[in-house]
């Protein structure tokens, strides 16, 4: 089985490093799957679920934030602001996280503060569902 290098970088970690067999991606273009020998590219990533397999291993899941990502000589870079494990989510953070920023859309804000709640909300919605999809794991 053909495997590439990835490094998978958030701002506060190196989330992991090493050979990959496959690696799914959220980018603002929907998911894009990536494989050995992928063809050069760079694309932003969006919040949402990274899916990437380990040699000899099931897949494994993170929720991350907004990033990039660059394909390169069968080496890959993943830059994130985050990173987290399905067993590293604080559900009931991530719930607290929820309902705060659902209350501020609510109140009259300004443009930024209301863009600011929108954010605060997909990132824990994804992170929430990333917990729930890494249970029984």
């Amino acid at each position: 089985m053909d495997t590439f290098q990835v490094h998978i970088l958030a701002a506060d970690k190196t989330f992991y490093e090493g050979p990959c067999v496959s690696l799914v991606v959220p980018t603002t273009d929907g998911e894009r799957g990536i494989l050995a020998h992928h063809s050069s590219m760079i694309a932003a990533i969006q919040p949402g679920t990274l899916r990437y397999q380990v040699p000899g291993e099931e897949p494994r899941l993170a929720a991350i934030s907004p990033g990039m990502v660059k394909v390169e000589d069968n080496d890959v870079l993943v830059l994130v602001d985050s990173a987290e494990r399905p067993e590293e989510i604080d559900e009931a953070r991530a719930q607290r996280e929820i309902e705060e920023a659902r209350e501020a859309l609510l109140q009259q804000r300004s443009r930024q503060e209301h863009q600011i709640a929108q954010a605060t909300l997909a990132r824990a919605l994804n992170r929430l569902r990333v917990k729930n999809m890494g249970i029984g794991r």
